[in-house]
């Protein structure tokens, strides 16, 4: 029992350690003079112009979160499909379920309006 705890002990320190230390050799090697050209805001190597720092509309995060919600909804829905015929009874069951809460979801999506784009 206690050769459990160790080898977890061990496994945790380990982890610990690879996990920190970069960051601390990180802390210790990186320079510490600020550089005004360090400072500037980057876009692609162009210099900007105009404000830097603009607003985007949540609404296009509310879209793009909405497309990862049904893009994982196919990647779970493949296997599914592939195994259909040997799928029992309770798998097909759980397989509509799923599908119900996704169009639940999805008219909930377009009742916000979240589907119209600008």
């Amino acid at each position: 029992m206690a050769d459990e705890y160790a080898f977890f002990g061990i496994f945790m320190a380990v982890a610990l350690v690879f996990s920190v230390a970069p960051i601390i050799l990180a802390w210790f090697l990186s320079p510490k003079k600020l550089n005004p050209r360090k400072q500037e805001t980057y876009e692609c190597g162009i210099e900007t112009f105009g404000r830097t720092w603009i607003e985007f509309k949540p609404q296009y995060y509310l879209f793009a979160l909405a497309f990862m919600v049904f893009d994982a909804e196919a990647a779970l829905l493949l296997p599914w499909a592939v195994a259909y015929n040997a799928l029992p009874l309770y798998a097909v069951i759980e397989a509509v379920i799923f599908l119900l809460i996704l169009g639940f979801g999805l008219v909930y999506v377009w009742a916000k309006g979240w589907l119209h784009w600008v």
